[in-house]
C-alpha cells in the first residue's frame, strides 16, 4: 500500500468558500479518471461480433454482452454509489478500480477457460458494476468545489467522462483491427492499475458526515424520489435525451454498414470520432448554470436534440452528402445531450451535500435505463421500419420529455 502524499489530506464535509478548494490539476485528474474508467462500459459495443465468435456465444444471445454490462452498471448505481454518502470516497473508488482490474483481466482470458460463455458474461456484469466509481468521483468533485464555480467544475468533469464514452468505441475498433479484442481488455487493465496508483497518491481523502447505516441509506432513496421534484424531473428529462442518443448511436452504425453506405468497421470508427466535438457542451453548460440560466439552456438543449434528427430523415439512400449530414447531426445531438446532463447534475447537486451521492445514483440510474430502452427501441424500429422509423423514435423520446418540461412550474427544475 502506497503512503498518501502530503497533498492527500483528509477532507471532511464542510461548505466551500473559495475556488482554491478545487485546484485545476485535481479537476483535470478527476476528469481524466472518469473518462478512462467509463470507457470500459463501451469497449464491448463494437466488439460483439469477434467476442461472440471466440467464446462460442449463439448469435441470438449476442446482445447479452452489452446488456449485462448495462445491468451491472445500473446495479452499481443503486447499490454502490449511495455509499459515497457513507464511506470515505477515495477508498471506495480505489476498491472499485481494483475490482475492475480483476474483471478486465478475467475477460481477456475467458476464451481459454473451460466455460467461456458464463465466464465472460459474469465478467461483463462485474465490469459494469465496478465502473460506477465514476459516479462516486463526479459528486466528490462537486463537494470539493466552491458553490459559485460548482457548475463549471462539474461540467469539466463530465466533459472528461463524455470524451471517454465517445472515444471508447473507435479506440476499441482500432485496437482490435491492429491486434485483437483481448488486447483492448489487457491495455485497459494496465491503465486501471496505473490510474489506481495515481489516485492513491494524489486524490485527497473525503470522509462524509454519515448519520445513516447502509440499510437506512438505501431505504431513504425512495423518500428522496418522492420528496425532491427537481430530482424526479431532471432524471426524466435526461432519460428521454439519453434514450434518443442511444437510438442514434445504436442505429447509425447499422445504417453506415448497409449497402447504401457500405462502410467497414474502421470507417465507422472514424465516424464515431465526430461525436467527440459535441462534448464541449459540458463545460459551457456548467458556466451557464452557474449564472442561473438553467431553464432557457434546457429548452435550447431539448430543441437542438429534437431538430438534430430532422435533416437526416432522407438519408437512407447513402452518398457523401448523407455522411456529412450525419456527422453534423451527431455533433448537434451529442452537444444537446451532454449539455442537458450537466444542467441536471448542477441542479440536483444543489439539493444538499448530505444526499449528493444518493441523488446522483438515482439520477444516473434513471437516465441510463432510458438509454438502454432507447437502444432496444432503436434496433427494433430500424429492423421493422428503417432509418426513418428509428429517427421517429428518437424524436418521440425528446418530444415527450419536452412536453413534460413545459408542465414544470417556472424555477422548480432550474435550481442552481
Amino acid at each position: 500500500m502506497l503512503p498518501p502524499s502530503p497533498l492527500s489530506t483528509e477532507v471532511l464535509e464542510r461548505p466551500r468558500q473559495d475556488a482554491a478548494a478545487m485546484p485545476t490539476w485535481l479537476m483535470l485528474l478527476i476528469a481524466a479518471a472518469c473518462g478512462l474508467i467509463v470507457a470500459n462500459l463501451y469497449y464491448v459495443q463494437p466488439l460483439v461480433g469477434p467476442i461472440r465468435a471466440d467464446i462460442g456465444l449463439p448469435a441470438g444471445a449476442a446482445g447479452l454482452l452489452v446488456t449485462l454490462t448495462q445491468l451491472g452498471y445500473c446495479a452499481g448505481l443503486l447499490l454502490v454509489v449511495p455509499l459515497g454518502d457513507l464511506l470515505e470516497n477515495r477508498g471506495l473508488v480505489l476498491a472499485l478500480v481494483a475490482l475492475l482490474v480483476v474483471a478486465l483481466v478475467a475477460a481477456s482470458i475467458a476464451p481459454a477457460l473451460g466455460h467461456p460463455v458464463p465466464a465472460f458474461l459474469a465478467c461483463s456484469l462485474v465490469i459494469g458494476f465496478s465502473a460506477v466509481s465514476v459516479q462516486v468521483l463526479v459528486p466528490y468533485a462537486s463537494h470539493m468545489a466552491a458553490e459559485h464555480v460548482r457548475g463549471r467544475v462539474v461540467g469539466n468533469i463530465v466533459s472528461g467522462l463524455m470524451f471517454g464514452i465517445m472515444l471508447a468505441r473507435p479506440v476499441a475498433s482500432f485496437i482490435t483491427h491492429a491486434w485483437s479484442w483481448q488486447g483492448v481488455y489487457v491495455l485497459s487493465a494496465v491503465l486501471m492499475v496505473l490510474l489506481g496508483i495515481v489516485l492513491r497518491v494524489l486524490l485527497p481523502a473525503r470522509r462524509p458526515h454519515a448519520t445513516l447505516g447502509y440499510g437506512a441509506l438505501l431505504a431513504s432513496m425512495a423518500g428522496l424520489v418522492r420528496d425532491l421534484p427537481v430530482l424526479r424531473r431532471r432524471a426524466i428529462y435526461q432519460a428521454g435525451m439519453f434514450g434518443a442518443f442511444s437510438v442514434f448511436w445504436t442505429v447509425t452504425p447499422l445504417l453506415l454498414a448497409s449497402p447504401a453506405y457500405d462502410m467497414n468497421q474502421r470507417d465507422i470508427a472514424w465516424f464515431a470520432l465526430a461525436g467527440v466535438a459535441g462534448t464541449i457542451a459540458a463545460p459551457l453548460s456548467g458556466r451557464v448554470a452557474d449564472r442561473g440560466w438553467t431553464r432557457p439552456a434546457t429548452v435550447f438543449c431539448m430543441l437542438l436534440g429534437l431538430l438534430s434528427f430532422v435533416p437526416t430523415l432522407g438519408l437512407a439512400d447513402g452518398g457523401r452528402f448523407g455522411v456529412g449530414i450525419l456527422v453534423a447531426a451527431a455533433i448537434a445531438l451529442d452537444f444537446a445531450v451532454s449539455g442537458n446532463l450537466v444542467l441536471g447534475q448542477r441542479a440536483i447537486y444543489a439539493l444538499g451535500a448530505e444526499v449528493r451521492g444518493r441523488v446522483n445514483g438515482l439520477y444516473m440510474a434513471t437516465f441510463f435505463l432510458g438509454g438502454a430502452t432507447g437502444s432496444a427501441l432503436g434496433a427494433w424500429s430500424y429492423a421493422h421500419g428503417g432509418w426513418q422509423a428509428a429517427c421517429a423514435v428518437g424524436m418521440g423520446l425528446i418530444g415527450a420529455v419536452f412536453l413534460v418540461f413545459l408542465t414544470d412550474p417556472r424555477g422548480i427544475t432550474s435550481t442552481s
